[in-house]
């Protein structure tokens, strides 16, 4: 069965690059366009990798990557924070809120679907 990966983007155009990306290497793609919708999708859906921009209207990706990490349920979905945010700062909290790995954009797309498979081989 197929990975499943929940791309939240507020800009359609990434989302559809990432979304054919990522069904190029044969996961299966949900999509979210705002921080309220992720939650909801995991809710309904539970990916096991969330490919989470930062910059999002109302609920944020730090909001939403703090209340994955909340739920025990959730504690094994991985949780990459792709922004074009690349301050030191950012990824420190990142990184402490819970992410597995911070990309800034623009990524190289190999680096990007070489990390998705590290974090769903190590899962556990």
């Amino acid at each position: 069965m197929a990975k499943k990966i929940l791309i939240v983007d507020d800009e359609p155009s990434i989302i559809v690059a990432l979304q054919f990306l990522m069904e190029q290497n044969g996961y299966e793609t949900l999509v979210a366009f705002s921080g309220e919708e992720a939650i909801e999708v995991v809710t309904q859906h539970r990916p096991d990798l969330i490919l989470l921009d930062i910059m999002l209207p109302v609920v944020d990706g730090f909001e939403v990557c703090q209340r994955v990490r909340e739920k025990p349920d959730w504690k094994d979905i991985r949780i990459v924070l792709v922004t074009a945010l690349d301050r030191e700062s950012n990824v420190a909290k990142g990184l402490a809120l819970g992410a597995d790995a911070y990309v800034t954009k623009p990524f190289a797309n190999a680096d990007l679907i070489a990390k998705v498979k590290e974090l769903l081989e190590c899962r556990g």
